[in-house]
């Protein structure tokens, strides 16, 4: 360690100003900003000329790019729309932190997108849905289920995605700006949000995953090139691993039993940490079962993901899709994690603080400041230029990250909100293009809105580390829905009471975490302030870890969901045709359910797997329309045409339609055996890694 001391530059501490402004530090010069509006030029081209060549006009292409996407963008925005800011901060933060366990999070997830692939997506295209609410209404019948996940959804969007990522993303232009007042915060958020919706808004998903393969290349090649320099900066791999248990900060601070507060623990390397209470972050059996959940529900049932996949043109290209993205979720571990142990070797008095009231005034959070460790890397270890390139490459994994969740939402509530409203409260259904894509779009923003009046929430967390906020909230509020999701493709007896109150239990259950969770701002270690907790709630909340209570939801969901759905009426077989993993290649005409809506009350979205037997926009009767029309339809979405629905007849009977859907999951034997054999790799090379590590 004393060689690292004596070879490599440490930070100086930073210190604000009364006008929130620093008074030295690094500063991204001229030659950076140059690089970053010449990647916002290219990308934005990138997006508009995708956006231009897409059928964006119609809702089909606008929400699922005309599902004729290849295995190439679909796997590379798989990747992209996971990995965003929130994950350059957080994964590397949570390296610098407490070592290499975060990676458990990427490593497991190769397992789920096997799952992904081969087990939900053949249901999912078979039964020819847009959103995952819409999959539950067609398997349970009735709106309540539906209605309550697309909100419940859009719940998980703002709390762990788009407020995380915006956070993440304003930390670094911060840092890069030397501005650490809560203005310069949001100026930053501002920016970033302008940026992200021309994508989203303009192009919808065909120029969402475009864009996302873009910014992909661009991450991983910039990515691997702070690795390099940040192992040559500690002397190489060896030297980090022996390095990093001694990177404490000078001035240290100690909690009450007299421990250096944010000492770097010792299993460090290990995969596979301790159950004990208070040990760990990453207990084993939390990152086994409570991270299978976690992970089941955001690669199998959440729509930013799923909806890629959905895109694909076919199976076998939706299933390489999944083994891309498997093979990049590799890369965080190296890319991420490693630099993040190293940022925290080189600069202990900054990303290693522990005093409360220096690591305050280094990142505005007293809790502790490991997540500006990439941040740190990017501005002290790369020269002018090439410091641009990484945020360049950070600015490229946010927006990566928020085109894909602002596409996914706007689908999620347009499908399966505002179209059930209008039924519902006005009696009107049939709602026209140019209405859902511009209420698609309009919802953008309101999203936005909400997301960025939380972000305060995030920065008063008690700990430091962004990605275990991320985590936690999804352990109170995502066990119930992969309990109903697993229960609906594979055991055909779970009907809509069972599903609906398994639901509704879960959900009171994971609430009442999440309030007392935010409830109480836990002193950060070594304030000397008392715990505000009443003992019963710190007894809970300390000893049950977020993941093991991920368990403990997930099984209560499930055992009543199985409970009432025995002791009430089955769903009839002949209603279940494609709708379930075993009857995913039945070519029989599914009737629909009692409790659905009839077929003069649902819109004219067709369920055509294929997105081309039935486009959501029907053929158009040319008319003469004003010029201020035309210009208003191509800024806001539609068609310049008018379109009379009702007097159109589907092209395609019920039977065609059906076995077209059956038929849809043929693969090429050829193809399907390639896919299957990458598969087994993949496996395989990820049980190394967790074997190795262990």
């Amino acid at each position: 360690m004393a060689d690292v001391e004596t070879t490599t530059p440490i930070l100086t501490t930073v210190f604000p100003s009364e006008e929130g402004e620093t008074y030295d530090g690094p500063r991204v010069g001229w030659p950076d900003g140059v690089v970053i509006i010449i990647y916002f030029v290219f990308v934005l081209a990138v997006g508009l000329w995708t956006s231009y060549r897409s059928k964006s006009a119609s809702v089909s292409g606008y929400f699922l790019a005309s599902r004729n996407m290849h295995w190439l963008p679909v796997g590379a925005s798989l990747f992209a729309s996971n990995i965003g800011s929130g994950h350059f901060i957080g994964l590397a933060g949570s390296g610098a932190a407490s070592g290499i366990a975060v990676a458990g999070y990427e490593q497991s997830a190769v397992y789920i997108l096997m799952l992904l692939g081969w087990l939900f997506v053949p249901v999912y295209m078979s039964s020819g849905v847009y959103t995952m609410p819409e999959y539950l209404r067609e398997r349970f019948g009735g709106q309540r289920i539906r209605v309550y996940l697309a909100f419940l959804a859009l719940l998980l969007y703002i709390f762990t995605k788009i407020s995380a990522d915006l956070y993440a993303g304003a930390l670094f232009i911060q840092l890069a700006l030397n501005k650490t007042s809560d203005a310069w915060l949001y100026i930053s958020i501002i920016i970033l949000l302008a940026i992200a919706a021309v994508f989203t808004i303009a192009g919808g998903l065909t120029a969402v995953v475009w864009t996302d393969f873009v910014q992909t290349i661009l991450m991983i090649v910039g990515a691997f090139i702070l690795m390099a320099k940040s192992f040559v900066a500690v002397g190489g791999f060896q030297n980090l691993v022996d390095s990093y248990p001694y990177a404490i900060s000078s001035l240290t601070a100690l909690d009450d039993s007299n421990n250096t507060c944010n000492k770097p623990p010792s299993d460090y390397m290990s995969l596979i940490r301790s159950i004990t209470p208070g040990e760990s972050d990453y207990p084993w059996t939390g990152m086994v079962f409570g991270l299978t959940i976690n992970s089941i529900w955001y690669w199998c049932t959440d729509q930013v993901i799923v909806q890629r996949t959905l895109a694909s043109k076919n199976m076998t290209h939706a299933k390489a899709g999944c083994i891309l993205a498997s093979y990049l979720k590799f890369l965080p571990l190296w890319l991420l994690v490693f630099p993040g142990m190293a940022a925290r070797i080189l600069y202990p008095d900054t990303v290693g603080c522990s005093a409360p009231e220096i690591c305050k005034a280094i990142c505005s959070k007293p809790s502790g400041c490991s997540d500006i460790a990439y941040v740190e890397l990017v501005l002290n270890l790369l020269p002018t230029g090439l410091s641009g390139l990484m945020l360049a490459v950070m600015m490229a994994a946010l927006m990566s990250s928020l085109t894909s969740i602002f596409n996914s939402a706007s689908t999620v509530f347009t499908i399966d909100m505002w179209m059930w409203g209008r039924k519902r409260f006005f009696n009107e259904s049939n709602p026209s293009d140019t209405e859902l894509l511009i209420v698609g779009r309009i919802f953008v923003l309101v999203l936005v809105v909400i997301s960025v009046i939380w972000i305060p929430v995030i920065q008063s967390l008690g700990n430091s580390q962004l990605f275990d906020y991320i985590q936690a909230i999804s352990s109170f509020l995502a066990p119930p829905i992969c309990a109903v999701y697993l229960l609906a493709l594979f055991w055909e007896r779970t009907n809509e009471p069972g599903a609906f109150w398994g639901l509704m239990v879960g959900l009171a259950i994971g609430m009442l975490r999440f309030i007392i969770q935010f409830s109480y701002v836990v002193p950060p270690c070594g304030s000397g302030l008392p715990d505000p907790r009443p003992g019963i709630v710190k007894a809970l909340i300390g000893n049950v870890h977020f993941l093991h209570f991920s368990c403990f939801l997930f099984l209560i969901s499930a055992g009543v969901t199985i409970g009432i759905s025995l002791m009430t009426e089955p769903i009839p077989t002949e209603c279940l045709y494609r709708l379930t993993f075993w009857s995913r290649n039945d070519p029989r005409v599914r009737k629909p359910l009692e409790c659905n809506l009839s077929a003069d009350d649902s819109t004219n979205i067709s369920t055509d797997p294929t997105g081309g037997a039935q486009e959501m926009s029907l053929e158009d009767e040319e008319r003469d329309i004003p010029l201020a029309r035309r210009i208003f339809s191509t800024l806001c979405g539609g068609t310049t045409k008018k379109t009379d629905c009702e007097s159109k007849e589907p092209k395609i009977s019920p039977e065609q339609q059906a076995e077209e859907a059956a038929k849809f999951l043929n693969e090429d034997p050829f193809w399907r055996n390639f896919v299957n054999i990458n598969a087994i790799i993949c496996l395989t090379f990820t049980t190394f890694v967790w074997g190795y590590f262990a």
